[in-house]
């Protein structure tokens, strides 16, 4: 029988399991949600509307001023120039200085797709990483971008719905049926919140909420970064206001309920707010305005606040596109900022228009048009066009995603797509409107048709969850629209089978079956991914097809892939690969692509996809910042390593002051009696069996075993593969170590460093010194000394919390690994320090990639236990 002890902990393994299970299935439990929520909002806005007609809703768009028209225009021009000071502000906080033109691209293109998509896969920060890596912030520098636009943004809604509620609650409280008195308790309290974060953080001190660390703004960057935000939401609010018709409300009430419905927007994760926005709109304005006169303000809304500024920055990257040939440096800077924005524009606007073909599918033809169709075609064209648009506007949705990601067949089914859906469009219902859009997306493919090299299969992207949920809520969002079009239609089984030009119930039933099924399909397919499965080691002859392509290329430590132990994924033409391996639920890549540079972004690719597909995550271990541009385009977020030691042997002398404790210790060093050697790779296994005597005598005092992956092992074949460099004191071999080289002479490094027990102090600091002379006279240009590990980590308050955490430890870890003593020892050959990065796939947790990083290369978690 169970004590009251085992049934605690009972219960904690239970907890435990229950949150380990929330967390490896936080994304589509998320997306689940997401959807339910947009259902609910759905069945809300229903019955919100239920006195509504569609007809009155287009007799209100129809009566739509010009005037009022151009008004929202100018004050969209108005918000988007707020917008961009959010990224001056945030650069300029965190003490780097861009030009001008291209953060206001940058920004400008974020805004515009984070705005009109919403959801993680074609955010915002996306772009910022895409563009901004392109400007020379680091990984670091751009995440406290993207936090601090985050963070302003939400304090100051926060702050402008508080200060509005305040003001006038007694006009709020009516609209939303609520007591004034609590409206103003609520507003003080979160004004009182916010004072309390501005008083604290008036010098820009930090604070810890929990288990989060938070550097707030100091006041004067506080006060202008609210300013601006002020303005941005005034601005936009202005857009909504001068769209809907006179009323009694004032623009200040309004100010207020449009803060809270933004907000409540972005709080339900549903792509672009769709749905909870015009919810709240609807269910505050409703009692004061015409809910058809709001719904028709709502959508004009939608189209200029959201579409236009995304054809604008559509229209300018283009124009930079097609001005590639000017040399002028601002416009070649822009062009290749452009390439960098144009795929993540593009996917936007695909996925915007295609959700516009599902949603006209499933409403009514103007009589007019009809008439002139019923004039010139047959009703089975009409009907095929008007079921065929549907499912093309399904592909482009499902192109979207391609784009992104720059593959050549996303492209090929979004222009065939799109050409389809334009003559369609035509056919079906002469949607001008309609048709203009999608010749705008074919002629921005056309313009960036060089931007889409990646060749992959859209077939084999499996739609991630996020993606998943975008086309639910469409899908969702069209029974939505039907249900209000044609609520006064009566169901029946007989529509499904009425063909007639003013059928046009039937004809938006048939359409919704069409897309619903293949929606379905779609998700079947991508959620029986293939299982998980453990990638095998190389086979012999990959090894030395990889061994080939390391030869003729510049890195030295690409030489691992000789130890066999980790997995190598070629590239198509064979002229590059990925060495890898694999630990609990993460794919490690380590290193860059080796071989062929045009290669790179396809393997990066094809890495990041494989993993997914097996149900892992994707993580490249201990990448130098070249590749980071590639792995922001993959959606990996990177994380300060420490910095590469590389000396310039072309420089080495050891002359003058600099290097006085080395020539004295290569001065003892010889007194000794220690002399040095290179046995070429050829020569090695005469010494083989002296070799293993001190490997193995080094390994016992030292109380550790042969380590794996990022470091070499002593094994016959490695060890014989390169030449090793060797100390004899007396004849007998006391230190050696391998030294890893290519053909190509530019750079070379060493692996595997041991030495006996007995050996000579400062014996290591000489083989060093000895290594780099006969590397420097063999024509060598640098020596690769390794990584020191959480070296170079920010001390600035304004570090990210993964920078300052590495750096207390760098600090203050030496009883658990000899940080400081590493570069030490590294810093006597005064070298160039170069960042390296760990990139993790998604939202992965770094930690946790850089666990099972440790783990990969201790041979597991009894490896590491027993060093």
């Amino acid at each position: 029988m169970a004590g009251p002890n085992d049934l605690e902990e009972m219960q904690r393994e239970d907890v435990g399991g229950f949150r380990d299970l929330l967390r490896r299935y936080r994304t589509p439990l998320v997306a689940i949600a997401t959807v339910t929520l947009f259902c609910l909002v759905g069945y809300a806005i229903m019955q919100l509307t239920d006195e509504v007609r569609y007809d009155d809703v287009v007799e209100a768009l129809a009566e739509m001023s010009l005037s009022s028209i151009l008004l929202a225009m100018f004050f969209t021009a108005l918000s988007f120039l707020a917008l961009v000071f959010y990224d001056i502000n945030a650069i300029d906080y965190i003490g780097k200085r861009l030009p001008f033109p291209y953060v206001a691209l940058t920004a400008f293109s974020a805004y515009a797709v984070g705005n009109t998509a919403g959801f993680g896969a074609l955010s915002g920060g996306a772009i910022r990483y895409r563009a901004y890596t392109r400007l020379g912030l680091s990984p670091e520098d751009i995440g406290r971008v993207i936090a601090f636009v985050t963070l302003s943004f939400g304090l100051g809604l926060a702050a402008v719905a508080a200060i509005s509620l305040l003001v006038i609650a007694g006009e709020i409280a009516p609209l939303i049926s609520f007591s004034s008195f609590w409206l103003r308790v609520i507003a003080g309290t979160i004004l009182a919140i916010l004072g309390i974060l501005v008083v604290l953080g008036r010098d820009g001190r930090i604070i810890e909420i929990g288990p989060a660390t938070l550097r707030l703004p100091d006041s004067r960057t506080w006060s202008r970064q609210f300013l601006v935000t002020a303005f941005d939401i005034a601005a936009s609010a202005s857009v909504l206001y001068v769209l809907l018709p006179q009323t009694a409300i004032g623009w200040p009430v309004f100010l207020a309920v449009y803060a809270i419905a933004i907000g409540l927007g972005v709080l339900s994760h549903v792509p672009a707010g769709l749905g909870v926005f015009e919810t709240v709109i609807i269910a505050s304005l409703g009692s004061a305005v015409n809910i058809d006169a709001v719904l028709g303000s709502l959508v004009l809304y939608r189209l200029i606040y959201h579409v236009l500024p995304l054809l604008i920055a559509i229209l300018a990257v283009s124009a930079t596109e097609l001005r590639r040939f000017v040399d002028h440096p601002t416009a070649s800077s822009l062009r290749r900022i452009g390439g960098r924005l144009m795929p993540q524009l593009l996917s936007a606007l695909a996925l915007l228009l295609g959700g516009m073909l599902i949603f006209s599918s499933v409403t009514p033809t103007p009589d007019q048009n009809l008439e002139l169709l019923s004039d010139y075609l047959p009703l089975p064209i009409v009907e095929g066009a008007h079921f065929l648009s549907s499912l093309f506007g399904l592909a482009l949705v499902v192109a979207a995603r391609g784009l992104g990601q720059r593959l050549d067949g996303a492209w090929w089914v979004a222009v065939l797509s799109a050409l389809a859906a334009l003559t369609l469009s035509l056919l079906k219902a002469v949607a001008l409107v309609e048709a203009a859009l999608l010749a705008f997306l074919i002629f921005g493919l056309f313009v960036s048709r060089r931007l889409f090299t990646r060749h992959a299969s859209l077939l084999n992207q499996a739609m991630t969850a996020s993606w998943l949920m975008a086309i639910s809520v469409i899908v969702v969002g069209a029974v939505v629209i039907l249900l209000f079009v044609y609520r006064e239609v009566e169901y029946s089984n007989e529509l499904w089978w009425q063909f007639e030009f003013a059928a046009e119930a039937p004809r938006g039933l048939r359409a919704l079956l069409g897309i619903t099924i293949i929606s379905l399909a779609i998700s079947i397919f991508s959620l029986l991914r293939p299982a998980t499965f453990k990638p095998e080691p190389a086979d012999e002859d990959a090894v030395r097809r990889a061994v080939d392509i390391v030869d003729k290329q510049d890195s030295a430590d690409a030489n691992l892939v000789r130890m066999g132990d980790k997995s190598i994924m070629f590239s198509e033409k064979g002229d590059a690969f990925i060495m890898y391996g694999r630990q609990g639920r993460s794919w490690i890549a380590l290193f860059d692509p080796i071989g062929d540079h045009h290669a790179v972004q396809e393997l990066v690719w094809r890495f990041v996809e494989a993993a997914r597909a097996a149900g892992c995550r994707a993580v490249f271990y201990q990448i130098s910042p070249s590749l980071l541009s590639h792995c922001a385009d993959a959606g990996l977020r990177a994380f300060k390593l420490g910095e590469l030691a590389v000396a310039d042997l072309r420089t080495f002398e050891m002359k003058g002051g600099k290097w006085a404790n080395l020539r004295q210790t290569a001065s003892r060093a010889q007194r000794e009696g220690l002399s040095f050697e290179v046995i070429l790779a050829e020569g090695v296994t005469s010494i083989f069996d002296d070799l293993s005597a001190v490997s193995s005598a080094w390994l016992e005092d030292h109380n550790t075993r042969e380590k794996g992956f990022s470091l070499g092992a002593f094994k016959p074949d490695y060890v014989m593969s390169q030449p090793v460099g060797v100390l004899r004191k007396d004849g007998r071999i006391v230190a050696f170590a391998n030294i890893l080289v290519t053909e190509t002479k530019f750079e070379a490094t060493i692996d595997l460093m041991r030495f006996s027990p007995d050996a000579p102090k400062g014996a290591m600091d000489f083989l060093f010194v000895q290594i780099m002379e006969h590397l420097k006279a063999e024509g060598y240009k640098y020596f690769n000394l390794g990584m020191a590990p959480l070296s170079g980590m920010s001390k600035r308050e304004t570090a990210p919390v993964w920078d300052r955490i590495g750096r207390n430890v760098f600090e203050h870890g030496e009883r658990f690994y000899n940080f400081k003593g590493l570069r030490a020892f590294k810093s006597k050959f005064l070298p160039h320090w170069q960042p390296r990065y760990l990139a993790v796939s998604g939202a992965g947790n770094p930690m946790i990639a850089l666990m099972d990083v440790t783990f990969l290369i201790g041979g597991g978690l009894k490896g590491v236990v027993r060093k």
